[in-house]
């Protein structure tokens, strides 16, 4: 068939196939609108030969190597791009089966999908790797959502059995030949992943992190000296008033971080004025997030890879700390009659709480991270005598009852209609085994503290008494117990004049406790430490990983030992607990699972109604051998969910 006798339908073949009439992508540069994508029409300058009566439509253009140098739109960095496609092949006058000289063959992959490619001397087919890269292609076809990630297609698994139904059907290999593929086709697509090196240089001696920065005296050390040590800080924490009055910033005291103080509030402001709050910005390889709280703005600087979200939820929880010592309305007071007024003053002893809890952000903090306690495990019904003896023993001015061993929660009562929200317990234990400002060693402290998340406009009252460890008959070694060891009873009452029938009833529960062997069972508890992973599922290749309930706000995790003993090692893990946090939470994302693959370790997220599961194993591990591993994770925690977690607790 020549060209000159080719009918319609292969003419309209060759108009939609022509590489030059792709969609372009039209944007304004003044609008901040989504950019439209337009398609433009083919002007046909083809000649008419035909008379007027039988006049045929206008032939388009034949295509030609020009629009081999189209440029394909940018569509950000979570979408392959494909190379152009090149020019139609002439067709053939000879009688063929092919639609051109060159050999056309199908290659199937692993998860159903095929593609075709010509077996030519310039082209070969597709690496067998890449069982995922038609599937990528589909989803790019079909406007997949802006949560496709590059990292949950990568092309080193196929089908799995019963783990289809988890990571999407990829089946298990070791890191061979296809993970170097994949790593070449990220490098042409401008996705390469980043190099570890870099993290290695930001965690770079963060054992020195929490090392104070000295007060400013040029008779020791220069000026110069003491911002190059501000500076290296990983994250700083300021708060300051609306007025640009300092109340706390964790690194530097005030004639150092002063200008700063000043550079931020002048930032901040320019913003007001222009009706447009600022949120956040990116500079100096820092993440800056701002949030306004009355009165006080909450600046949160971090270089730890840490989202905006995650930020604002340890800002949160500054705030908290500052409402739990002033209490809202007292806060509000202060500023309305004097908005300059410098509230150092009335904050004066509790800044060590302060960067307590700043230090346990920048350490890595999971009950923060997840926003919920983790609880001590024991059996359910050594759970039912120790609430059951907290109601017996319960005085007439009781509000809340705690037994906590070691930062856990072993058994709370409560009313009917009130419960402890999480972040005011998270508020207790930082005041109880972080800070050092609470007696312990079988001390007893009154402590009057506002409970924002219960009731921010008036004050509660705490007794708090430490139990000596050390007097049991099956005692620790030589070595006194740690504060993170230590037995505590929280008694907590609205009336102030309650501290005596608390101090009763406190005499009265740990007496009971003893007698029934209840108090044994804590200490053994806190003795044995957190289960290793290799006790839930046994040959396992998890190192690490975090079960949430969300019905009961509660997580339960293993030891860190033996892969993240150290404080580095510990916060590495919490990064990466952050990244797949934050990709399994995105604004955007509607994600079930959220798999992330590094040279140093592979991780999953796997978020459901009623668990959110992360998990954290080698990088020599298979994807199948995690998946195998996280789905018997969740058949543990749910067969053992009455001793990991306390369900309902003692009502009143």
């Amino acid at each position: 068939m020549s060209d000159a006798t080719k009918s319609q339908s292969e003419l309209q073949d060759d108009h939609r196939d022509g590489p030059e009439h792709l969609p372009t992508v039209q944007t304004n540069a003044t609008s901040t609108d989504i950019p439209a994508i337009a398609f433009q029409e083919p002007e046909s300058d083809a000649e008419d030969h035909v008379s007027n009566q039988e006049k045929p439509p206008p032939l388009p253009p034949r295509p030609t190597r020009a629009a081999s140098h189209y440029q394909a739109p940018n569509l950000g960095p979570a979408v392959l791009r494909s190379p152009p496609s090149t020019a139609r092949p002439r067709l053939q006058a000879t009688a063929t089966t092919a639609v051109s000289r060159t050999d056309i063959h199908t290659h199937s992959y692993q998860d159903g999908s095929r593609e075709t490619y010509a077996a030519s001397k310039q082209s070969s087919p597709p690496p067998t790797s890449w069982g995922g890269w038609s599937s990528i292609r589909r989803l790019k076809n079909q406007e997949a959502s802006d949560s496709a990630s590059i990292r949950s297609y990568a092309p080193t698994l196929g089908t799995g059995g019963d783990v289809e139904s988890l990571l999407g059907g990829f089946a298990a290999h070791e890191q061979t030949s296809g993970w170097n593929i994949f790593n070449a086709q990220l490098k042409e697509c401008g996705l390469q992943q980043e190099d570890t090196s870099e993290e290695d240089k930001v965690l770079e001696n963060f054992d020195q992190e929490f090392d104070e920065i000295d007060a400013l005296d040029p008779d020791d050390i220069t000026e110069e000296k003491l911002l190059a040590r501000w500076q290296a800080k990983r994250k700083h924490f300021m708060i300051l008033s609306s007025a640009g009055k300092p109340v706390y910033n964790r690194h530097g005291d005030d004639n150092l971080i002063s200008g700063y103080i000043g550079i931020v509030q002048t930032i901040i402001s320019f913003y007001e004025g222009a009706q447009d709050q600022l949120k956040g910005f990116t500079a100096g390889g820092a993440r800056f997030v701002v949030m306004s709280q009355g009165p006080l703005y909450l600046v949160g600087i971090s270089k730890l890879g840490e989202s905006d979200s995650q930020l604002r939820v340890q800002l949160e929880a500054l705030y908290m700390q500052i409402l739990s010592t002033l209490t809202l309305p007292n806060l509000t007071h202060l500023f309305s009659n004097r908005p300059s007024t410098d509230l150092r003053r009335p904050l004066q002893g509790t800044e060590p709480l302060l960067s307590a809890l700043a230090d346990s952000f920048t350490r890595g903090s999971a009950p923060t991270l997840f926003s919920a306690l983790e609880c001590l495990k024991i059996r359910k019904s050594h759970r039912e005598v120790i609430n059951n003896t907290l109601l017996q023993k319960r005085c007439e001015s009781l509000l809340y009852g705690l037994v906590v061993a070691g930062g856990r929660l072993v058994s709370v009562v409560r009313p009917r209609r009130h419960s402890l929200h999480p972040s005011d317990l998270q508020l207790i234990f930082n005041m109880l085994f972080e800070a050092e400002g609470v007696k312990a060693g079988g001390g007893e402290n009154w402590i009057p503290l506002c409970l924002p998340g219960f009731n921010r406009n008036g004050y509660l009252y705490m007794y708090v008494s430490f139990l000596d460890v050390e007097k049991a008959e099956d005692q620790y070694e030589s070595s006194p117990a740690s504060r993170h060891d230590e037995i505590a009873v929280l008694l907590i009452s609205a009336n102030k004049e309650s501290f005596y029938d608390l101090r009763t009833m406190r005499d009265a529960v740990v007496e009971e406790l003893e007698k029934n062997g209840s108090m044994a069972l804590i200490r053994t508890a806190i003795r044995n430490g957190r289960f290793a992973a290799t006790d839930i599922v046994p040959g396992t290749v998890l190192h690490h990983f975090v079960y949430k309930s969300r019905p009961n706000v509660q997580f339960v995790m293993p030891s860190y030992e033996p892969h993240f003993t150290t404080l580095l090692a510990r916060r590495r893990l919490l990064s990466l607990y952050h990244t797949l946090h934050a990709g399994a939470h995105a604004k955007n994302a509607h994600l079930k699972v959220h798999h992330c693959i590094s040279r140093s370790s592979i991780s999953l997220a796997w978020i459901t109604p009623s668990f959110e599961l992360y998990c954290v194993a080698g990088p020599s591990a298979s994807r199948n051998a995690l998946a195998q591993s996280a789905n018997k994770v969740v058949q543990w925690a749910r067969r053992e969910e009455e001793r990991i977690f306390i369900i309902g607790g003692a009502v009143f």
